[in-house]
């Protein structure tokens, strides 16, 4: 048989990219990149409950200030579903309304608490992949700290779904149909692919700031480059694979009902661990490596082989007393008997 384990050093030393991408995996291995996507997940779909709160609040508070708006939802429901059963759906809404400002408030606190608790998760998993020996700061600077790139994150998440949606179809659609040249037919596909590339660009942007500013200690943006335009485009893919995905499940009524949910937890998880292997494959190229930490090597311990030398015990010095006073004893009446016959 092969030696598959030689055959593999010769290969990673002929092809640079397969010896990156084999380290880059053991790097996300060891530092259990899985565990930490995991995590991201959990907190990601707890902090949905508290945000779509938060969207039910100004629902509200938009309604109230707008009574048509809320007389033809009202009315909507009551031809969807004619009946007490709109009834009830229509006093739910109401109830709603009222509540507005109790919802939003309760909300906010669990949404800033669900919040920080992810964005906790995602630094922590972002500075092991980077291998970081971070100092332990005290609880309340941390979590400031947290707020502060919490913040941040969703300012560069509102700027690259700003850009998507200025690259999607149907906005520049609508545009070139004000210009008046929306029936020209490559002008709709040179479109579709400016588009497609807006989009790369705009997530690209935000994986840099990923990658780069989230763990504990900043990395330069170069570092960040290059894994994070990988994870831009593994992720574009990914995005269109869920939306076939939902398309799919979408037909009959156990796929309405939990194919979406489904659906969103599993597209969250593959999105956490690409950009935890993006980073990996980042710390893990050679001009990082050079910088990274090297742990001390572990304290030298000194073991004795062979016992030492002990001398004899109490017992042990009695009898060869005993002994020696028995030979000398022996030897003297040997000497005298040799005396006599002489």
């Amino acid at each position: 048989m092969p030696d598959v384990k030689a055959l593999l050093e010769r290969l990673r030393a002929t092809r640079p990219w397969l010896d990156h991408l084999i380290r880059a995996g053991g790097r996300y291995q060891a530092q259990k990149g899985d565990y930490f996507a995991a995590g991201i997940t959990y907190f990601s779909v707890f902090a949905l409950f508290p945000l779509l709160m938060v969207g039910f609040a100004v629902t509200g508070f938009i309604l109230v200030g707008h009574p048509e708006l809320l007389t033809t939802i009202h009315d909507a429901v009551s031809k969807a579903m004619p009946g007490d059963l709109g009834v009830q759906i229509n006093q739910l809404i109401d109830a709603a309304i009222a509540a507005r400002t109790t919802v939003g408030v309760i909300g906010l606190v669990v949404a800033a608490y669900s919040g920080l608790g992810w964005m906790a998760n995602l630094r922590e998993a972002l500075s092991a992949m980077w291998d970081q020996r971070h100092p332990t700061a005290g609880f309340l600077r941390t979590k400031l700290k947290d707020l502060a790139k919490l913040v941040g994150l969703v300012l560069a998440l509102i700027v690259s779904v700003g850009l998507s949606v200025i690259g999607e179809g149907s906005t520049t659609g609508r545009v070139l149909g004000w210009l008046g040249i929306d029936d020209i037919g490559w002008v709709g596909t040179l479109v579709r692919v400016l588009s497609s590339l807006l989009a790369v660009v705009a997530t690209w942007a935000l994986f840099v700031w990923v990658i780069s500013r989230l763990p504990r200690e900043p990395i330069t943006l170069r570092s960040a480059a290059k894994a994070a335009l990988f994870a831009a485009v593994g992720f574009e893919l990914f995005k269109r694979l869920g939306a076939i995905y939902l398309k799919a499940v979408t037909n009959g009524p156990a796929g309405s009902a939990f194919g979406p949910i489904i659906g969103l937890l599993v597209f969250i998880y593959f999105t956490a661990r690409l950009v935890l292997f993006s980073t990996a494959w980042a710390a893990t190229a050679h001009e990082n490596e050079v910088k990274a930490f090297v742990p001390p090597p572990d304290p030298a311990i000194i073991e004795v082989k062979q016992a030492p030398a002990r001398g004899p015990t109490m017992s042990e010095a009695l009898a060869l007393v005993g002994v020696g006073a028995a030979a000398a004893v022996g030897l003297g009446g040997l000497i005298r008997r040799r005396r006599r016959r002489d």
